[in-house]
C-alpha cells in the first residue's frame, strides 16, 4: 500500500535502490505491486494456491538475489511457507478444493 500511496516514490525505489537487471523499473514496479496486492488475497481464499505460491517464491528469490541479499533469514522463512503451499496445496477448506470437488469429477471421467 505504501507504493500505491506515492507511486513516484515507488518508481524512484525501483530506479535507484532496487535496480533489477533485465526489467525496466516501471515494469518491475507494476509487476511487484500487482503481485503484492493480488497474491495475499488469493492465498487467503485458497484460489490458485500453487501457481500463486510459485509466483511468490520467484519474487522472493528475485528480492533475495538482487535487492536484499543480507535478508536471507527472512527470505528462508517465506520460502519455507511457500514451498509447503506449493507442494501440498491450500487444503480442504480452500476454493481450490471446492472447485475441484464441484467440477473436477467431470474432467477426470473424460480422461
Amino acid at each position: 500500500m505504501t507504493k500505491l500511496a506515492d507511486w513516484n516514490a515507488a518508481l524512484q525505489l525501483f530506479r535507484e535502490d532496487y535496480r533489477l537487471p533485465l526489467l525496466p523499473p516501471e515494469l518491475a514496479a507494476y509487476m511487484a505491486v500487482s503481485i503484492e496486492l493480488t497474491a495475499p488475497v488469493l492465498l487467503v481464499l485458497g484460489l490458485a494456491t500453487r501457481p500463486v505460491a510459485f509466483v511468490l517464491l520467484g519474487m522472493t528469490t528475485v528480492i533475495e538475489v538482487f535487492v536484499y541479499p543480507q535478508a536471507w533469514p527472512t527470505h528462508i522463512q517465506w520460502a519455507a511457507m511457500l514451498l509447503v503451499l506449493l507442494c501440498r496445496g491450500a487444503g480442504k477448506w480452500s476454493l481450490d478444493q471446492w472447485l475441484f470437488r464441484r467440477f473436477g469429477s467431470r474432467y477426470a471421467s473424460r480422461t
